[in-house]
């Protein structure tokens, strides 16, 4: 029997949460600076829109340093995570933390920091902003990109997981 949703009630957060962490993704981190400061935060809400032009699209919490900081710099970079780099992923999760001390940046010809390490990164330029409720939809176009070897960093109901098997097929897919 399916069920209809009534749509007379609100749908709680939690709920949402919950549901919507059954969809596994990747984790990334999106850098910028602004005003010669670094800033960054994770992020799991990313998706590529289109390949040509190329464009990326990622949400990033309204009030955040960092959404601020990519509205006003108009471009960004986006880190895709290794499964080996949890620990960066928490501590660029973590909100007002100092999340470039002691690590290895590098700038680009623009004063982009770039992390090191991941199975990919893209540099952006914010080509359209949208109201997301408590996010940012930002559209990225995508100015350069670096696939690289390695294993995705992925996120699962709450959790990080590790990919196994890598290289094969499951047996439902053609």
């Amino acid at each position: 029997m399916t069920r209809v949703l009534d749509k007379r009630e609100p749908v709680e957060p939690a709920t949402l949460r919950a549901t919507m962490g059954a969809f596994a993704t990747g984790v990334a981190i999106v850098t910028t600076a602004c005003d010669g400061e670094p800033h960054g935060m994770t992020v799991n809400s990313l998706t590529s829109v289109s390949l040509a032009p190329p464009q990326v699209l990622v949400c990033l919490t309204n009030g955040s340093r960092t959404a601020d900081a990519v509205r006003r710099r108009g471009a960004f970079a986006l880190h895709l995570l290794g499964q080996r780099q949890r620990a960066l992923s928490d501590r660029f999760a973590g909100r007002g933390a100092a999340h470039f001390a002691g690590l290895d940046v590098t700038l680009d010809e623009d004063g982009m920091p770039l992390l090191a390490g991941g199975v990919g990164r893209l540099r952006c330029a914010v080509a359209q902003l949208h109201d997301g409720g408590d996010h940012a939809i930002v559209v990225g176009a995508v100015l350069a990109c670096e696939p690289r070897e390695g294993t995705p960093l992925v996120f699962h109901r709450g959790r990080y997981h590790e990919i196994h098997g890598e290289g094969h097929e499951a047996p439902w897919l053609w």
